[in-house]
């Protein structure tokens, strides 16, 4: 089916047609980044001039990041870009290596939230929201009242965060608290 989609959204974006039926076909982030790749024609419009098609930019930086690592948990991170994240006045090609740029410095942070999870793991902690609940730790602006941010001060102060996350500090209280698994059985 997504072979059928990727078709008729090729031969639609080769014709000029609006970009949205991509999205809309295809899903979002994961795609994204295939998408703002296949803009050569539109190479003199800026990103921004895609913002209805594209529809959030965290979307396009998830998309690089899962275009290197496909297995990525985005969805831990995107509350986080959702916020800290705009649509660029880039030409296409300059914003793709921007993306691409701020994709790497993401998996860099995913790298630390990876260790954080398996120290966390040999401790005995068994959630399958490990990950979300640690990048909800490491994230300096969950309790930010603000709406402006700069992205690479953001994820800087993040990426610090991480490696000073300290694993003994955390219980399973926190974990099951946060929404991560029942609570051992007091007997």
């Amino acid at each position: 089916m997504a072979g059928h989609f990727r078709r008729q959204a090729q031969a639609r974006h080769e014709d000029g047609a609006d970009l949205l039926f991509i999205l809309h076909g295809l899903g979002r982030s994961r795609h994204a980044h295939g998408i703002i790749r296949g803009i050569d024609t539109a190479a003199a419009k800026t990103e921004r001039e895609f913002a209805f098609e594209f529809d959030q930019p965290s979307f396009l930086t998830l998309g690089a990041a899962y275009a290197e690592r496909p297995r990525l948990s985005g969805g831990a991170y995107h509350s986080l870009l959702r916020r800290i994240d705009d649509f660029l006045d880039e030409r296409m090609p300059r914003a793709l290596k921007e993306r691409e740029r701020r994709a790497a410095k993401i998996l860099a942070i995913d790298d630390e939230v990876d260790r954080i999870v398996k120290s966390l793991k040999a401790k005995g902690f068994t959630s399958p929201y490990l990950r979300p609940f640690v990048v909800a730790r490491i994230n300096p602006i969950r309790f930010s009242k603000s709406t402006e941010f700069d992205f690479d001060d953001v994820i800087a102060r993040t990426s610090k965060a991480a490696e000073k996350f300290n694993v003994e500090k955390v219980k399973q209280e926190d974990v099951v608290r946060a929404g991560g698994g029942a609570a051992p059985d007091e007997d």
